[in-house]
């Protein structure tokens, strides 16, 4: 049994498919550069001891037996669920003190939450020599999201796991690589932070006043990203980009665009990209722009102009790994 172990997991992006892919739809989500890494140590008291100063969450300290209860800070919580959940399954009843750290703000919502949930529960599981296939830590990791949010479908888990691009149905009922070398993908950040729980139970109001309505539109958001998934195959760029486009239509009838947003992707289209759409939960958070080669440079000044600021981010990148 080890003492310490640092692991690191990939943020994500979300291609196609927000909002849909919490209702059984699918969606294409690649893994991002930005990694986030935790080093976990056994200790000898019977507590968890966090500190994740990226979420400005310092010398936290929570009993085991406490865990899950009281007032959970905003930039604990998946960590002590993930330890709690961990803990219940496996029955380790050790105390452990964990350092988060990212490579980017948890502002740009690349997915942090949901790399610092995966990189618990695979440190838990090297530290104490426990076997989890990915699937295993993506039922742990899955539920620990699920406890702290009520609602979710796991596409940000399983990038941070699997890492590459991936074609992902709700819950991980579909967990298939779409094997791409490349993805000639621009991000842009809106400036904005979006509550990603906010505007999924804001989505789901409207569902229960136009069932059918709302129904129509993520079944239409599932049919653009079997498409797409087809043309990411084929590499044929062109065709990716007009239905994320399209995808960007739909995701305007949900309520989840905003001007900032839209003035980016249109800036971006005009600039020449194939295609853009926001990233995510919308209102704020990233867009995603696919462009050629030739265009990049005008894609990202037109982002640059519209107010945005554009992310280098590395794509397709690997999953979850030990790091020492």
């Amino acid at each position: 049994m080890k003492k310490q172990v640092t692991v690191s997991a990939p943020g994500k992006l979300m291609l196609l498919g927000e909002h849909a892919v919490v209702y059984n739809r699918p969606c294409i989500v690649t893994a991002v550069g930005q990694r986030l890494s935790a080093t976990l140590e056994i200790i000898s008291e019977n507590r968890l001891e966090l500190d994740a100063k990226d979420v400005k969450v310092t010398g936290y300290i929570k009993q085991l037996v406490e865990l899950g209860q009281g007032n959970i800070p905003k930039g604990a919580n998946f960590v002590e669920m993930a330890v709690k959940n961990f803990n219940e399954k496996f029955k380790i009843n050790s105390g452990i003190r964990i350092r988060t750290q990212s490579e980017s703000s948890s502002l740009f919502g690349l997915g942090s939450s949901s790399a610092s949930t995966v990189c618990t529960i695979k440190g838990l599981a090297v530290l104490f020599d426990i076997k989890l296939s990915n699937k295993d830590i993506f039922k742990l990791a899955y539920k620990t999201v699920l406890d702290v949010q009520g609602k979710g479908s796991g596409f940000d888990v399983v990038a941070a796991i699997y890492g590459g691009t991936l074609y992902f149905v709700t819950g991980g009922k579909v967990i298939e690589p779409i094997e791409i070398e490349e993805l000639p993908l621009i991000v842009g950040y809106s400036g904005i932070k979006a509550d990603t729980v906010t505007l999924i139970k804001e989505v789901a109001e409207k569902a229960s006043r136009y069932p059918d309505l709302i129904d129509s539109i993520y079944t239409h958001i599932g049919k653009m990203v079997e498409l797409s998934k087809i043309a990411f195959l084929a590499k044929t760029w062109p065709v990716v980009g007009e239905l994320m486009n399209f995808d960007q239509g739909m995701l305007e009838s949900l309520g989840v665009g905003s001007a900032k947003l839209s003035a980016m992707i249109y800036a971006a289209r005009d600039a020449g990209a194939w295609g853009a759409k926001l990233s995510g939960a919308g209102i704020g958070d990233c867009m995603i722009a696919l462009t050629p080669i030739n265009k990049i440079s005008d894609v990202e000044q037109a982002i640059t102009r519209s107010g945005g600021q554009v992310i280098k981010v590395r794509t397709n990148v690997e999953g979850v790994r030990i790091e020492k």
